[in-house]
């Protein structure tokens, strides 16, 4: 660790012993205190979904014994509940259109059936059952309010969309991004050159469809996991609700918020690498108008990589604020810092990446490492009006600064000479983001249809500085490659970074900046037409508009105007409350700018944007109201591509498809059983020239035919549980030229968890458990990741 890295740590230890001292010796609210009867009046918030998850969430919130029969609940949803009421006030409120009702007893309170006109109706007396959330829909998501920008019951959305919730997040000790989406079907990761997170949505590569709280989070770097609720995954075409971008499917990420829910949770990691990482999530009510809540994070870790290590912490407090039982206002920050090894993997051999250990480094992981600095500011306001109309106003404020520098394999092996090619540079980045998104939802009835109504602006600029110099080997202004010994691929020769200028050679490289402002309009109407039958209409305008300055070889300066307009309608269809089946139609586009609003230049600037068009078909099915089963049917086409002429001339052309079915699988088997995850198949195809690069007809990177994976939770008892996953990916192409294969895999994973007291559990998880030996992700031909062999990490959780 170096020493500006252990002054890091030793402030962090300081707040981290700070925040424990506190949550331990700061008064908590009594339950006793604030709820002694029926009568005491208490604030919720409680969203639409389920109606078994509802009363497990107003048990908690209540701090109440609630008695009731899983089988009542079966396919029951609520309205939600939001404000000040008296807890049977509340319940009813809870229970409204169910045909139940509550029943006061002497230990708490009970859900029954409401009686019959019957002279002498009978009463079912359940025995009191304490509902806690630790045993119900661990890995089931009900509802989002991402996917429409409305609280919506993810049966009711028309599109693929999967949910890692918390609960998975913790039991498969999921650190990252990637971690995240390994058992999401339909997804997959690419190598993002060592320093960013990049996801491959249905064939198409991305490193800017991330989103924090709907709102854009398109910067290159790794994203920790410490300050986050759950991760969505929304798959095709997005732009209406999240605009330019969203090409092959979207991530976005449900922060933790303060909330009436007190925590103080801890944890302790440690495992294979030397890997040392801890998480703080303190929660506190101050009163009934307000609640707060920090998460910290401090990770030190090794690699299975030769040379490969990496650092990073977090601290994100939020505060949430209740001024009246129709407003709320949240507000929150992030300080985030990593910094790492930008390693770039292993390099190809006639078609196959090269037989070497795994652990072997290409390049030089001295001068190859990655760091960037997030500084992030959110609120949100949201107010509802006594005529039934919501208010929400979204901002985020957030600057980054990203560099990055890597030597690496930038050719395949030579077998006559035994050599390989290296090559070098480093990219900075500094981008500042402002965004602002404001929506109005209103729900009204015209006749016997029911339209569930939003509409909204949003406004955002992005100012972004880009510059990259190239490696010049042996201080030689001409050597940008350097042939190495395939048996010793490490150089210590000097590396000049230099930003080339057009000189002799004509080469040139960025130095630019580029200032885009985005204005937003978009409306959208959920139709209920009868019970059975709804649909989802909705339409987006985006104004986009890019000042980009070449500081660097020509100076050139241009600006763009893209108007974009991205449909979505949807059909969903309900023979029984618990099926729907669905059709959709949705757009979505990519700018020339490209993800990270660097890429336009004079050859580009009068051209359209690139189109994805998303056809999708399926059914979702609640088999029970912890466990959805989920399969989809899809085409995407990608259009307006650019392919290059004799002459230096451009035009665009359809660019390629991709078809795939889904099938997915998540909740609860039985009441001790627990699984995620499912299976895909997919084919890809470029279906005209692209120049230089493919031909019509070859196939799409690094989207393999196959990929099963399932992870599976079984508690032995109250207190032991084991799990187990398997993920099997079929072979894929590297890149567009088709010429290197990534062999296929299956992998195992396992964990184990056990309660040791009421206050501490742990868990033991195993990655890999059986060493398979093979390749995670790649970036091109000649940048080839391994995967891990056997990991093991033992994590202690300490909750008061």
């Amino acid at each position: 660790m170096t020493i500006r890295g252990f002054t890091r740590y030793i402030c962090f230890c300081a707040v981290f012993v700070s925040v424990c001292l506190a949550a331990v010796f700061l008064p908590q609210p009594s339950v006793a205190q604030s709820i002694n009867t029926s009568a005491a009046v208490r604030t919720y918030d409680i969203s639409a979904g389920y109606l078994h998850d509802a009363l497990t969430q107003f048990s908690q919130q209540a701090g109440i014994k609630l008695a009731l029969d899983p089988a009542l609940l079966q396919g029951k949803v609520t309205h939600g509940l939001t404000g000040d009421f008296e807890i049977k006030a509340a319940l009813d409120q809870l229970l409204i259109g169910s045909g139940l009702q509550v029943a006061q007893r002497d230990d708490g309170f009970a859900i029954v059936v409401v009686p019959s006109a019957s002279p002498e109706p009978a009463v079912t007396t359940l025995p009191a059952i304490q509902v806690t959330a630790s045993n119900t829909n661990r890995y089931a998501a009900v509802s989002t309010s991402t996917a429409t920008k409305t609280n919506t019951l993810l049966r009711d959305v028309p599109q693929a969309i999967s949910v890692i919730t918390n609960e998975l997040i913790k039991d498969q000790s999921v650190r990252s991004i990637g971690d995240a989406v390994r058992y999401v079907p339909g997804v997959g990761i690419s190598q993002g050159e060592g320093n960013r997170d990049a996801l491959v949505f249905r064939g198409n590569r991305s490193t800017g469809d991330f989103f924090t709280d709907g709102i854009r989070d398109d910067v290159e770097y790794y994203r920790d996991l410490y300050n986050i609720e759950r991760v969505e995954v929304l798959k095709g075409a997005n732009g209406m609700i999240f605009g330019r971008g969203g090409s092959g499917g979207v991530v976005n990420r449900v922060s933790k918020q303060a909330n009436w829910n007190p925590t103080n949770e801890f944890s302790f990691q440690g495992g294979s690498f030397n890997l040392k990482r801890m998480t703080a999530d303190v929660g506190y009510v101050i009163n009934d108008m307000a609640a707060v809540r920090l998460n910290a994070l401090y990770e030190d870790a090794g690699s299975f990589r030769d040379g490969v290590s990496m650092e990073r912490l977090g601290i994100s407090p939020t505060v949430t604020l209740k001024p009246t039982h129709r407003t709320k206002i949240i507000a929150g920050m992030e300080r985030y810092h990593d910094d790492r090894t930008a390693d770039r993997g292993i390099t190809s051999f006639m078609g196959r990446p090269v037989d070497v250990d795994r652990s072997q480094f290409f390049g030089d992981p001295r001068r190859s490492h990655a760091n960037v600095d997030v500084l992030a500011f959110n609120s949100l306001i949201e107010h509802k009006f006594d005529t039934g109309v919501t208010l929400q106003n979204r901002t985020n404020y957030a600057t980054y600064d990203k560099f990055y520098q890597n030597v690496f394999a930038s050719g395949g092996l030579d077998d006559v000479l035994n050599e390989v090619s290296l090559g070098a540079y480093s990219n900075a980045t500094k981008r500042e983001n402002v965004f602002n998104q404001t929506n109005l939802l209103y729900s009204l009835n015209t006749g016997p249809i029911a339209h569930t109504l939003m509409a909204g602006i949003e406004v955002g600029r992005q100012e972004t500085h880009n510059r990259r110099a190239t490696g010049l080997f042996n201080n030689s202004l001409a050597m940008t490659s350097l042939p190495v010994s395939f048996s010793n691929p490490i150089t210590h020769v000097p590396i000049t970074f230099r930003t080339r200028n057009g000189g002799r050679d004509g080469d040139v490289d960025a130095l630019n900046r580029s200032v885009v402002n985005v204005t937003s309009l978009y409306i959208q109407d959920q139709i209920e037409i009868i019970p059975q039958l709804q649909a989802i209409v909705g339409v987006r305008y985006d104004l986009f508009e890019v000042d980009f300055q070449q500081k660097n070889g020509l100076r050139e300066h241009l600006k763009t105007r893209d108007d974009l307009i991205a449909p979505r309608f949807g059909l969903i269809y309900k023979p029984i409350t618990p099926v729907s089946f669905y059709a959709t139609y949705s757009q979505a586009y990519v700018p020339r700018a490209g993800d990270q609003l660097t890429a336009l230049n004079v050859t580009t600037e009068t051209l359209k944007p690139e189109k994805f068009t998303t056809l999708e078909t399926g059914v979702k099915w609640d088999m029970r109201p912890d466990l959805a089963f989920t399969a989809a049917v899809y085409q995407l086409d990608r259009t307006n591509v650019i392919n290059s002429v004799v002459g230096g001339q451009t035009f665009l052309t359809k660019g390629q498809r991709t078809e795939g079915v889904e099938v997915s699988l998540s909740g609860q088997l039985t009441s001790n059983w627990s699984v995620m995850g499912g299976y895909a198949y997919q084919v890809g195809e470029i279906t005209s020239d692209i120049q230089g690069v493919a031909k019509k007809g070859a196939s799409v990177a690094e989207l393999p035919r196959h990929t099963f994976s399932m992870w599976s939770r079984y508690d032995i008892t109250p207190s032991i549980g084991a799990a187990f996953g398997v993920i099997h990916r079929d072979s894929m192409l590297a890149s567009l030229t088709n010429r290197v294969t990534l062999p296929d895999f299956t992998r195992v994973d396992a964990a184990l968890f056990t309660q040791f007291t009421k206050s501490f559990r742990g868990q033991l998880n195993i990655e890999n458990l059986f060493n398979t030996k093979y390749f995670a992700s790649a970036q091109n031909d000649f940048n080839i990741a391994p995967g891990s062999p056997i990991a093991i990490r033992a994590t202690l959780i300490a909750n008061f």
